[in-house]
């Protein structure tokens, strides 16, 4: 049962710790994650992070008389094909009080007791992560990247856009946590940038945020003084370019429209990194910020949503499906998941230069759309090729 020291599952918004550690193992393409735990355990993970996983699929009889042998079965099936097999453990397992550790076996099968009441998503990722127990290696070149997070829709364009930054400075990668082989873990490098802070990994020495483009800048200064061979030109160079084109559309958009006002719904370090560069660059009214992963600051459930989106009134809402479903008259942009009946191809990233264009780009087309429907305009159409 939780203790003290534990959140319970109570946040309907945001996935729970079990989700979270899967999630984490999942982003290691060589580890077979195995749920065990019911179908609803296993489907709501499956939807997330968008790679099979397994599960032990337990029924009311197992639950009765015990899930060990439908777990060894699962495990035996899945031997043959994977070098190592995570087993996470969720909430009926866990108050049953069964001792599936004796499963464990030689760093081949491995146990992350992570049942929903432990907490959010964060404390599932960071239990996994402990489980894994990544290793640094002195004489690894490169840097760590780490933040990603299978069910992140900018998971894998932001780490995308934290190895092309590297690059454009001369640097190399050498582990992403958490998107990689398993193998990497025990290896990774001395220093660690990372593209969400909620996420950081502990791993290595902390060289700073990829999240807005001040934060780049500093990581870069931070990572060149501790690497020789990083090169900060370009990166500043591409820095002050990307800088300059935001505040020309956001002044030419500031031309025609007035500030909005901001509501914001996400986890606590996309939530700020937003909220700064609404601030910076559109003098944006911040009338209320909800991190998912906050205690203190969440909207915790539908009809708290609700009620502070009525109160606030704000032409902006940034969030997930819940809050578009609420948004009535307000723009609204994608920042966190679930971001139900959207298409999401293309490796969209929030981190890094890339990442702020990102945002400004759809911030200013929704407002700018919102304000010309008001208005009566008429958008214009796109030309015809004859």
């Amino acid at each position: 049962m939780p203790d003290d020291h534990h959140t319970p599952c109570e946040n309907p918004l945001w996935p729970c710790a079990m989700t979270g550690a899967v999630a984490c193992l999942a982003g290691f393409e060589d580890l077979a994650v195995v749920v065990h735990g019911s179908s609803g355990c296993y489907f709501y993970p499956a939807s997330l992070v968008g790679v099979p996983i397994h599960g032990t699929f337990l029924v009311e009889n197992e639950v009765i008389f015990g899930t060990e042998s439908r777990l060894q079965e699962v495990i035996g099936e899945l031997e043959d094909r994977y070098a190592r097999i995570a087993v996470v453990n969720t909430c009926v397992p866990a108050v049953m009080g069964e001792d599936i550790g004796s499963l464990a076996r030689d760093r081949r099968v491995f146990i992350v007791d992570s049942p929903g009441f432990l907490g959010d998503l964060e404390a599932g990722y960071h239990q996994a992560l402990a489980e894994i127990a990544p290793e640094v290696d002195p004489d690894v070149p490169g840097v760590n990247i780490d933040g990603i997070c299978r069910t992140d829709p900018f998971s894998r364009g932001n780490a995308l856009e934290a190895r092309r930054l590297l690059n454009l400075a001369g640097g190399t990668v050498a582990t992403t946590f958490c998107l990689d082989r398993y193998a990497a873990t025990r290896r990774a490098a001395p220093l660690t940038v990372g593209t969400n802070p909620d996420l950081a990994s502990g791993v290595g020495r902390w060289c700073g945020s990829l999240l807005g483009l001040d934060a780049v800048a500093a990581t870069f200064d931070a990572l060149a003084a501790a690497v020789d061979g990083i090169e900060t030109r370009p990166v500043r160079e591409e820095i002050a370019w990307a800088d300059a084109r935001i505040r020309k559309a956001c002044s030419k958009y500031l031309r025609r429209f007035d500030p909005p006002r901001v509501a914001i719904f996400s986890g606590r370090s996309y939530a700020d990194f937003a909220a700064g560069m609404l601030k910076q660059y559109l003098d944006a009214d911040i009338v209320h910020v909800a991190a998912r992963n906050d205690a203190g600051a969440r909207a915790a459930d539908f009809s708290a949503i609700r009620e502070v989106i009525r109160d606030a009134e704000p032409d902006l809402i940034l969030g997930s499906s819940y809050e578009q479903a609420l948004a009535d008259d307000a723009a609204f942009v994608g920042l966190t998941p679930p971001l139900r009946g959207t298409v999401l191809l293309h490796s969209r990233a929030v981190a890094g230069v890339e990442g702020a264009l990102w945002l400004m780009d759809e911030v200013l087309n929704a407002c700018t759309n919102r304000n010309r429907r008001n208005r009566g305009e008429t958008m214009p159409l796109p030309l015809r090729k004859r």
